[in-house]
């Protein structure tokens, strides 16, 4: 599902999706993952998010990678591939 490096770091590709959470009054109200699949290709990731984000109950989609360091188990700030629809804003 990653691919691991020479260095000690292994890649991961991440198709996550997002639905909207509706308030009491019935209006659209906060974002919410919904799923959040790993793929072994970032062309895997993109495809699945653009996929996703054509489903009725998908308000957004993202397909990103994150670089593991597999001595230390930290993870580094997500790379987007692609950003579809509404999703939470970069920090």
């Amino acid at each position: 599902m990653s691919e691991t490096e020479e260095s000690g770091t292994k890649v991961h590709y991440v198709c996550q999706t997002y639905s909207a959470k509706t308030t009491a009054r019935g209006q659209q109200g906060s974002l919410q993952i919904d799923k959040q699949l790993r793929y072994s290709t970032p062309h895997e990731a993109q495809e699945r998010a653009e996929r996703e984000y054509r489903a009725e109950s998908c308000v957004g989609a993202d397909a990103y990678m994150v670089i593991e360091d597999q001595s230390s188990g930290e993870v580094g700030d997500p790379t987007f591939l692609v950003r579809l629809g509404s999703v939470p804003e970069q920090d």
